[in-house]
């Protein structure tokens, strides 16, 4: 994947003439669609996390196999990132909601006008760029916090509880110049400018268990 690559969008519907038109439609707004005539078919391709570029999915609900529905809430159980848009000829209220409920980001009935279509797929689009950046800056962090030293991790627990170097020093019985330097090294490994963005990057991370 590269920064010039156009947004993907993933279209999985059972009818042939349904997914081709809708494929063309996107095309002609600058975006690269791919087809699958079923959720085994897209499951079988679907790309890693870190190699997805910003997208959005379109899944009918009424296919052989998997359904649409299913399909959406098994990718929701494996936290896949992009945003999916339920489309039906058979929709209803209850429909509906079970989809929103279940993690959808859009529900749309056909027939539907193709600027609805366009216009939904655009702010899931929008919404998978905030979570693809989000999960790579995660990654990056945990890469950082990796790659720190025991006695490192040790400091940074010290640190992140607001502690002085010299209780740094002596709850780990090492003298205060040592701790000064594992200290620099904790902030330039974690490429922290100031206490604060490293409290801030580790609270990102949703509970990380630090060593």
């Amino acid at each position: 994947m590269s920064e010039t690559d156009p947004p993907l969008v993933l279209i999985v519907d059972d009818d042939e003439a349904m997914r081709r038109s809708m494929a063309f439609l996107f095309a002609s707004v600058g975006l690269e669609a791919k087809i699958f005539a079923s959720a085994a078919e897209l499951l079988a391709a679907l790309p890693a996390e870190d190699a997805l570029r910003p997208g959005a999915m379109v899944l009918d609900v009424r296919m052989p196999g998997m359904s649409g529905l299913e399909l959406q809430r098994h990718l929701a159980d494996r936290a896949f990132p992009l945003p999916a848009l339920i489309v039906t000829g058979h929709g209803d209220v209850p429909m509906a909601v079970e989809a929103l409920k279940a993690g959808a980001f859009d529900f749309i009935e056909k027939p539907f006008k193709e600027q609805r279509l366009l216009d939904t797929v655009t702010a899931a689009i929008r919404v998978s760029e905030e979570s693809l950046s989000r999960n790579t800056r995660r990654r990056a962090i945990e890469e950082r916090l990796g790659r720190l030293g025991r006695r490192e991790q040790e400091v940074l627990v010290g640190i992140l509880a607001g502690k002085a170097n010299k209780v740094i020093a002596y709850e780990l019985d090492l003298s205060i110049k040592t701790i000064e330097a594992y200290r620099a090294s904790v902030m330039a490994k974690m490429k922290a400018g100031s206490v604060a963005e490293l409290a801030l990057m580790v609270s990102s991370l949703d509970g990380h268990d630090l060593r």
